[in-house]
């Protein structure tokens, strides 16, 4: 998951992609990168950290031109630590290309040999969005023939050559020098892509409406699965359908929590379908606790808090803020490592005591992954007084690996992985685990556009909906993912066997 930006504007751009950037910090804060062009010239400026802490005074009166784009890095793949492998990337033929990526490529290490043996092609880092960078400049070559580009045909002809031989998920946007700014969506729009515009011709990219409208910019629409959208300089915008089958199947935890409540993808709130997912929620509660044994019910901070809302108002019960989060640390769930998270924990949320004491206490949660961080909180709840903790998650169990750009690496990770729900509420020690089920949780969402075909929910259900994903390919895919802690066993092992496991159960 990353957050990615492009523009095309008649005035500079630098500040207005800044902006967006900081309106998508959520989706990634290991790394933040800009690019601008003036003329035939590229600006470009990318490190370590937030947005806020990458671009200085002096880095943005450098990034000169009308046409630009940038990414907020959140790392599935390669090496976390190498400010090498922040975006965008940059390869100077054919014309030069500057790309930036939102997804995972399930299939980079068969194209990075291919890109070597056939394409003669050097990679020079681990990303595999600098793979999927120089597939397209490979096919942008070869649709050209060497002669000057005939825009924006020959754009479109390697978009459709680059879905021929990619797999995976990916949001793309590119610029090509001199030319203009493409943007591109895999077959099955697994990960989110939007177009907007402002009375000035400005044309915005984002991977949320937030940026879009965050940044005074008109929504307009989605980029549809398969779809590339060529904008000249001037800001003329032409699109293609480059898919030979496309099917709109979004990623659906964007809707449980990776995504801002205040953004719209491909036609749903996401505010909505957290409001949805706690009525469903709720009708799980009442066949497990009966209402009159809680007294109050709490969200952990934010992304549960539409859930929690209406959860509360459908069964009666008091509603209350009893934990307090300091907005300076950075999310829990994306940061390296079980340490990390353990540690982060209590830095990240402070109790009200006065909220749980001598109370039957639900606590309302987006989703459970790992449990580290459920089992602090219902401990932090013990602490503070609560006579009876029980925890609701408005997602599924989290059983199985996500190759499409989420950090769910291995199932040995995943707290649900390979026990029931009475042994992981033993784990997390609540007093009552109550879960979303899959089919209330694609039913509450999928309401709000039934034109979806439906939705990448891997992690729940094991489904894969690109259809191309194996034991083996999880096994490798996760041999290059970061934050995997599997003390003294072997890796490589023990990853495939989960991903056995994960299929023959799916």
């Amino acid at each position: 998951m990353c957050g990615i930006v492009g523009v095309v504007s008649p005035t500079p751009v630098n500040q207005l992609i800044y902006d967006a950037l900081l309106l998508l910090q959520h989706r990634g804060q290991d790394a933040a990168g800009i690019v601008t062009q003036q003329g035939r010239k590229f600006f470009m400026h990318k490190a370590k950290g937030m947005v806020r802490d990458v671009f200085r005074t002096r880095n943005m009166r450098a990034l000169q031109g009308n046409v630009g784009l940038g990414q907020v890095r959140y790392p599935t793949a390669g090496n976390a630590y190498s400010e090498e492998e922040a975006q965008p990337f940059y390869v100077n033929a054919p014309f030069g290309i500057v790309l930036v990526h939102n997804g995972n490529l399930t299939n980079a290490r068969e194209l990075r040999t291919e890109l070597f043996l056939t394409d003669h092609r050097h990679t020079n880092t681990e990303s595999d969005t600098e793979v999927l960078l120089n597939v397209f400049a490979h096919e942008l070559e070869r649709s050209t023939r060497g002669v000057p580009l005939r825009q924006p045909e020959d754009v479109f002809a390697a978009v459709r050559a680059v879905h021929g031989r990619v797999k995976g998920s990916y949001a793309v946007i590119a610029l090509i020098v001199g030319h203009g700014l493409l943007a591109f969506r895999d077959p099955h729009g697994i990960r989110p892509l939007a177009m907007g515009r402002s009375q000035d011709g400005t044309v915005m990219l984002g991977s949320e409406s937030v940026a879009l409208e965050g940044t005074a910019q008109c929504f307009e629409r989605d980029i549809a699965p398969g779809e590339a959208v060529f904008i000249t300089p001037d800001g003329q915008v032409h699109a293609r359908q480059c898919a030979e089958n496309p099917q709109l199947n979004p990623c659906i935890f964007e809707f449980v929590y990776l995504a801002r409540p205040d953004s719209v993808l491909d036609g749903i709130s996401v505010y909505q379908a957290r409001l949805n997912l706690g009525e469903t929620l709720a009708k799980r509660v009442v066949s497990t606790v009966p209402p009159n044994e809680i007294d109050v019910v709490i969200p952990i901070p934010e992304s549960s808090r539409p859930s929690a809302t209406q959860l509360a108002h459908l069964l009666g019960i008091p509603y209350r803020e009893g934990f307090v989060k300091n907005r300076y640390v950075g999310r829990t769930f994306i940061m390296p490592g079980q340490g990390v998270r353990k540690k982060s924990v209590r830095q990240k949320l402070n109790v009200i005591a006065s909220e749980f004491k001598g109370r039957n206490v639900l606590l309302v949660d987006d989703s459970i992954v790992r449990g580290t961080t459920s089992r602090e909180i219902v401990q932090m709840a013990r602490d503070a007084g609560a006579r009876k903790v029980y925890l609701a998650s408005a997602a599924p169990p989290v059983r199985y690996p996500n190759v499409y750009g989420i950090d769910m690496p291995t199932s040995s990770e995943l707290v649900a992985h390979g026990r029931t729900v009475e042994e992981i509420r033993q784990l997390i020690g609540c007093d009552a685990l109550i879960y979303q089920d899959v089919g209330g949780m694609k039913k509450a969402v999928g309401a709000l556009n039934r034109s979806i075909a439906g939705f990448d929910a891997s992690c729940f259900d094991g489904v894969y909906v690109t259809g191309d994903i194996t034991a083996q390919d999880i096994a490798s895919l996760n041999e290059g993912r970061i934050g995997v802690e599997t003390g003294e066993e072997d890796y490589s092992r023990l990853a495939l066997a989960n991903a056995q496991e994960a299929q023959q159960e799916a």
